[in-house]
This record gives C-alpha cells, sequence and structure tokens, in this order.
C-alpha cells in the first residue's frame, strides 16, 4: 500500500521521566496522536521543541501538523494578566508551537490544533481566551465527556455532520476569536469546541480529545487534505 501524508505533532520536554531503570528529561507525546494519525491514513513525525526559527524549516517538510494538549497558554500572549486558577507558563513550548502555527499558516500545510492547540490556534491569529470556566473537566487525569453540536456549513461539519459526545479535559476556552476564525462547534452551555478558518487552507481547532475516542472523521479531514 502506498505511504499516507507526513503528519508532525508537536511533542513537549518533561523533566525527569522514568521508565525501567532510567529516570532522564524527555520529549513526550500521549501515544494516543500517533495512533489516531496512523489509523487514518498517516505517517507520524514527532515534533520536539526547538527555536522558533527553525519552524518554517520543519513545517516545509510536512504535509500536515497537529499541534498537541497541553499546559495553559501563558496570558501574556494575548495580552491578560494570570488569573488564580491558570496553570504556571510553558514559555519555551508557547514560542515553538506560535511558530509552528506561524509557518503552517504562511506555508499553506492542513493544520488540527487538539485542546490547547486550538487555543493556542486562537493566540496566534489575535484572539483571546477564557481563563477558567467549570464543567468540562473531571478529576484530575480523568477525562470526562460532553456533547458537542456542530455549526451547519463549516469544515467541521463537513466531517462530522451530527452532534456526538466527545472526551475532554479542559478549564479555558475561546473568548474572542481571532482574525478570520468561526466557530464551527459548540457544547451544550456556549462554550465554542471548535474553530476553523472557513477558506484557504484547512485549518481546525477542536476544544476535545479526538486522540482519546474511536471516532477518526476529524483526523481524517486532516489527512484527505494533507495528500491534496
Amino acid at each position: 500500500m502506498p505511504a499516507g501524508p507526513l503528519i508532525g505533532i508537536s511533542t513537549y520536554e518533561e523533566p525527569g521521566v522514568r521508565w525501567g531503570v532510567w529516570r532522564l528529561d524527555a520529549a513526550l507525546l500521549p501515544a494516543g496522536y500517533p495512533r489516531l494519525v496512523r489509523r487514518a491514513g498517516g505517517l507520524v513525525a514527532m515534533l520536539p521543541p526547538d527555536v522558533p526559527e527553525h519552524a518554517a524549516e520543519m513545517v516545509a517538510r510536512l504535509d500536515g501538523l497537529v499541534i498537541a494538549g497541553g499546559p495553559d497558554v501563558e496570558p501574556v500572549r494575548y495580552g491578560a494578566d494570570p488569573g488564580p486558577r491558570t496553570g504556571p507558563p510553558a514559555r519555551a513550548r508557547d514560542a515553538w508551537e506560535l511558530a509552528l502555527i506561524g509557518a503552517a499558516l504562511d506555508g499553506g500545510v492542513p493544520l488540527l490544533g487538539i485542546c490547547r492547540g486550538m487555543q493556542l490556534l486562537n493566540v496566534a491569529l489575535g484572539g483571546t481566551l477564557v481563563q477558567h470556566i467549570d464543567g468540562h473537566a473531571e478529576a484530575p487525569g480523568t477525562f470526562g465527556r460532553h456533547p458537542v453540536k456542530p455549526v451547519p456549513g463549516t469544515r467541521y461539519a463537513a466531517a462530522v455532520p451530527e452532534e456526538t459526545s466527545v472526551p475532554a479535559y479542559h478549564h479555558q476556552a475561546v473568548d474572542r476569536l481571532g482574525d478570520g476564525l468561526v466557530p464551527s462547534a459548540y457544547a451544550a452551555d456556549g462554550t465554542i469546541e471548535a474553530i476553523e478558518l472557513p477558506s484557504g487552507v484547512w485549518t481546525l481547532g477542536v476544544q476535545w480529545h479526538p486522540e482519546m475516542a474511536a471516532d477518526l472523521r476529524v483526523m481524517r479531514a486532516l489527512v484527505v487534505s494533507a495528500t491534496q
């Protein structure tokens, strides 16, 4: 069978990770991400943090890009002071992933942002975030589920036309939309659950974690776009 498109997924660095007899710094990515890409028909390239100046060269070698979930975006990135419930900054990761997003948008590379990745896409295009909401995260380390409803006529609705139950774990959300972005799915409480660029290169952000579910349609839409 022919190889699928090469999909890069951002990873993150963690100090003192333990496996076997080792305790070392590591570049990490939950295995659900590459598994989902492979099941959707893509090849996987894991992208450890690097200097932002290397982002354009890195993205130019990819057919598609996924910005993975993770910690809160530092509020200074969207002109705000940190709230009492906002987590500690991940400045190196913010800088690297913002550079990846910018390179994908400039280079016409299809892009999927997942959870933090969706929030960072919004910030990259000049949007802001709500720093804390209730009801979208279970106990620490546990994914909850809730329904999301697509907006008819959007790219997301073309991939997933019906209301679906999705795995989620987040306490922040989109506030003011970034330039050119439109909402493409909502939760029952009105929280924006997906955003996208309605024209040009395929660009979508989802607030939930498709890598924690069996539904391939969002990732398959990225993989199909990456083959065109």
